[in-house]
């Protein structure tokens, strides 16, 4: 059992993999991983990934302000960008059907340290498809960011966990309202 609020749902593999946005913290880092099975294959669930850029897909009524995350594929969304906004991250890099990678911008940076984040989809053999979610956030700092930084991993965890486990629902039954 992981008490350290790092990973959730993660493989041994998936935990020493390399993701897109390790490097993009630039000084010494720590992650946090978050993985689950979706049963839908792994172009629909990164569709699903894009609708990061309009809705959180947690726990809306803390994330939105009470608003909810779209439960149908939103048409028409604009094309990814590099400088998008993506939840609390600027968009860094992508592949379509691949990745979405995102860092902290300076503002937010300097209260909570760099952090930088990826989204990743895999086929899996047999069907489906592997949702995993890195994290790299700074792991030097004084201490009061080093104690904020723990906290919010933990915090981090629980509105992940809620928020792969609604991307996966909503994928597996294809986005219908």
């Amino acid at each position: 059992m992981n008490l350290s609020g790092r990973v959730w749902g993660a493989t041994g593999p998936e935990q020493v993999a390399r993701y897109p946005c390790d490097g993009l913290v630039e000084v010494p880092a720590e992650g946090w991983i978050r993985a689950v099975d979706v049963a839908a294959p792994a172009g629909h669930v990164f569709r699903w990934l894009r609708q990061l850029t309009i809705a959180p897909y947690s726990y809306d009524w803390i994330d939105f302000r009470g608003r909810k995350s779209p439960h149908v594929l939103v048409e028409g969304l604009p094309e990814l960008a590099v400088g998008q906004p993506l939840l609390v991250f600027d968009i860094a890099a992508f592949e379509t059907g691949v990745h979405l990678t995102g860092v902290l911008p300076a503002q937010l940076a300097e209260q909570y340290g760099q952090m930088a984040v990826s989204y990743t989809v895999r086929p899996r053999e047999g069907g489906g498809c592997r949702l995993a979610v890195k994290v790299v956030t700074e792991a030097d700092g004084a201490l009061a960011r080093r104690i904020r930084r723990r906290l919010l991993a933990w915090g981090d965890l629980v509105m992940m966990r809620k928020q792969l486990l609604t991307l996966k629902k909503l994928a597996e039954r294809g986005g219908v309202g």
